[in-house]
């Protein structure tokens, strides 16, 4: 079953007070790219998780965000350097005198010099990781849903679209040989009414011309491709591979074949059949756009 490239898929885990939330936002790419905002403990493992995503998408554009939410007593991964903040606030009181301040200095004026602060190495936790999997398994799984709901409803409308252009190939097939003998036969006539002494008519000749311009207005051949490439499109609708490369390779020959129709049949009825089949293969290159 074909799937769109547009969907969202939310996935929550908890364990020992700590809770992962993660967001998928999947939109319409070329080929599949990751991108992620995550807490540093989670990010440091961005190519593991863009191999979970890997193994269940193939196409899109999409977006991880990460919410980490922790009841847990656990310390701060900053501290106070100690020496540092002494040496700043020796520095601001040296200022305060030379400057003949009176106010004294206080905290919210050591607060502007983030040097005080120095940052702990936070330790990878593997109890953390696991549990930020499962919320990212359910993410997935959420966002796969959505959007193979979404390809059920593409592939439906593209089903129903190729059904119609089957009935119009089978009117032009029907009316390009009516319109065979109905050539045939003014072709004959318009040389006959040209030439005055039937005697000098090489009928052979003339045969051979009707032949070709019968040739020339026969679409036979073109309509059975076009039921072959319509085919192997709802063929390619109920693959369980990704087919979304092989089903816009299809609608070009399909339009391919749509042109040599109606450049053959040089016909006002055919010609407006061409153009309603030319509009829905549009209508359904447009849908492609959004499948995997």
């Amino acid at each position: 079953m074909i799937e769109s490239m547009t969907g969202f898929g939310k996935g929550e885990a908890s364990s020992k007070g700590v809770t992962f939330i993660v967001e998928l936002r999947s939109v319409n790419n070329r080929f599949l790219e990751i991108s992620t905002r995550a807490p540093r403990t989670i990010s440091q493992r961005e190519n593991e998780i863009k191999e979970l995503i890997k193994s269940k998408v193939a196409r899109g554009k999409i977006s991880l965000s990460v919410i980490k939410e922790d009841e847990s007593d656990g310390e701060l991964p900053i501290a106070v350097d100690k020496k540092r903040a002494k040496e700043i606030y020796t520095v601001l009181e040296q200022l305060r005198k030379t400057a003949k301040i009176k106010a004294p200095v206080s905290l919210e004026h050591l607060l502007h010099f983030s040097e005080i602060f120095e940052t702990k190495e936070v330790q990878e936790d593997e109890t953390e990781w696991k549990v930020f999997q499962q919320a990212l398994s359910k993410a997935v799984d959420s966002l796969k849903k959505m959007r193979e709901k979404e390809g059920a409803e593409l592939s439906r409308d593209s089903k129903e679209r190729i059904q119609k252009i089957n009935k119009n190939i089978d009117t032009v097939e029907q009316l390009s040989k009516k319109r065979i003998p109905e050539e045939r036969k003014r072709l004959n006539d318009r040389v006959l009414q040209l030439v005055e002494d039937k005697s000098i008519i090489n009928n052979q000749r003339l045969e051979l011309e009707i032949a070709i311009l019968s040739e020339k207005l026969d679409v036979t051949e073109e309509c059975v491709r076009f039921r072959s490439h319509n085919k192997f499109f709802l063929e390619a609708l109920q693959s369980k591979e990704s087919e979304g490369r092989k089903l816009n390779f299809l609608i070009q020959e399909m339009n391919r074949e749509a042109n040599t129709i109606g450049s053959k049949c040089n016909d006002v009825e055919i010609a407006h059949i061409v153009v309603s089949i030319k509009e829905e293969l549009e209508k359904i290159r447009e849908q492609l756009q959004n499948i995997e």
